[in-house]
C-alpha cells in the first residue's frame, strides 16, 4: 500500500480555521444574548458542516488541483444540477430568478464537466 503525502499547510489551516469558527461560534451561542446567540449558533452549525465537507473533499482528492478535480467531476456537477432544479420548483416567485441562474450555471458546469471527461487528449 502506498503512504500518501502529507497534507499541505493551505489544508492543515483551512480545517483549523473551521475547527475554531465552531469553537468561536458555539461559545458565542452560550455567551451572547438570545438575538445574536441564535445566529451564533447556525454560524456553528455551518462551520461544522464546512469542516466535514472540507474533510471529505481533502481525503477524495488527495493531492494539489483539488479545484480542477472537482470541476470535471460529473457526478458532483449533475448532484448540483439536480438540487438546483429542485430548488427552483418550490422558490417562490420571488427567488425564482436566483434558481434560474444557479440551474443555468450548475447546468453548463455539468455540460462543461461532461465534455472535459470525454476528451482524450485532458
Amino acid at each position: 500500500m502506498s503512504r500518501r503525502a502529507p497534507w499541505s499547510r493551505r489544508r492543515r489551516r483551512t480545517l483549523l480555521a473551521l475547527a475554531l469558527g465552531i469553537v468561536l461560534c458555539g461559545l458565542g451561542a452560550i455567551a451572547l444574548p438570545a438575538q445574536y446567540g441564535g445566529t451564533s449558533g447556525l454560524l456553528a452549525l455551518l462551520c461544522a458542516f464546512l469542516l466535514v465537507s472540507a474533510t471529505a473533499v481533502f481525503v477524495v482528492v488527495p493531492g494539489p488541483g483539488t479545484p480542477g478535480i472537482l470541476l470535471r467531476s460529473v457526478p458532483l456537477a449533475a448532484s448540483a444540477l439536480v438540487v438546483a432544479v429542485l430548488l427552483l420548483l418550490s422558490a417562490p416567485e420571488d427567488l425564482r430568478t436566483l434558481w434560474w441562474l444557479t440551474a443555468a450555471a450548475a447546468a453548463a458546469w455539468t455540460a462543461g464537466a461532461a465534455w472535459r471527461t470525454r476528451r482524450r487528449d485532458v
